[in-house]
């Protein structure tokens, strides 16, 4: 029995996500009876319905539910391979790093005055929280700037530093009057949450997981000291995020027994680029200490 065509399985997955033929027509830029007539010669090719028709609205089977779970991880590493040989194969082909805004771009920052005469055309991505993991493996960079927690999967990594994480409050807050401060003082107060953030990330930004109140969602570290500048919530931040934000309406406080932040460079498995091996001895090299403290 022939196998699925990647074009069958890219029209499946519109059809899956949207479960409706018009619609999912629409989106892919095609009339409604080749993408009908391509889901059934999919279907032929599975041997088996991918679709409930009998309902007033499409719904998936069994194995339809199936083959969007599996479908999902196969284009998208398609997609990546496509990339990376794209760029690859390109002749003036610059390293492309990423980070997101904060402790990691000002690493970023001097990493790339240090090595701009070593790697000419070094382009650099300020991207989103919870990124830069996943644009390295799908080819939109080359190596990441990126802290725990994060899944690594596919990727090799080398550890630069840790540091501690302290709370930021607000600068009236009762809390402000104590030198240190336990995670049971931070209970049944919100915490910011990051947009886009799973379980694991969530926790990890709360001094107490297990118990966690959720407060707004911030983009950015700029976004999260108003919402602590406005009692909207406490916040854990790096230590050298607190020192290089120092401000009247916010105060920092040490908490025990949180786990510290963690930065780690990373890049695509097996990766043999001269030029990010450069990249990873020079941040390795210069990341003895916090940017802070350098």
């Amino acid at each position: 029995m022939p196998e699925p065509e990647i074009r069958e399985l890219r029209y499946f997955r519109a059809v899956a996500e949207e479960l409706n033929i018009t619609r999912a027509a629409d989106r892919l830029g095609i009339a409604q009876p080749p993408l009908s007539r391509a889901m059934r010669q999919l279907e032929h090719r599975l041997g088996g319905d991918l679709f409930d028709r009998s309902g007033a609205r499409l719904a998936l089977t069994t194995a339809g539910e199936t083959l969007f779970k599996e479908s999902g991880p196969v284009l998208d590493a398609l997609d990546s391979a496509v990339r990376r040989t794209q760029r690859a194969g390109q002749s003036s082909r610059g390293l492309v790093v990423t980070a997101k805004p904060g402790v990691a771009t000002e690493l970023l920052h001097h990493l790339v005055g240090e090595l701009r005469d070593v790697l000419p055309g070094i382009e650099v991505v300020v991207s989103g929280f919870g990124e830069q993991a996943d644009m390295v493996r799908d080819g939109r960079a080359d190596v990441a700037l990126v802290s725990r927690p994060f899944d690594d999967h596919g990727l090799e990594l080398e550890e630069l530093y840790t540091e501690p994480r302290v709370a930021a409050l607000p600068a009236g807050h009762e809390l402000a009057s104590k030198d240190v401060l336990e995670p049971d003082d931070l209970a049944g107060i919100p915490a910011p949450r990051w947009s886009r953030a799973n379980v694991a990330e969530r926790n990890y930004w709360s001094a107490r997981p297990d118990d966690p109140v959720d407060g707004p969602i911030v983009q950015d570290s700029s976004q999260l000291l108003e919402v602590v500048a406005f009692g909207q919530a406490i916040a854990l931040v790096p230590r050298s995020m607190a020192e290089r934000n120092v401000r009247p309406d916010v105060v920092y406080r040490p908490v025990t027994d949180v786990e510290p932040y963690r930065m780690l460079v990373v890049w695509p498995a097996g990766s043999r680029s001269s030029n990010l091996a450069k990249f990873v001895e020079a941040a390795v090299k210069h990341s003895s200490e916090p940017p802070a403290a350098q």
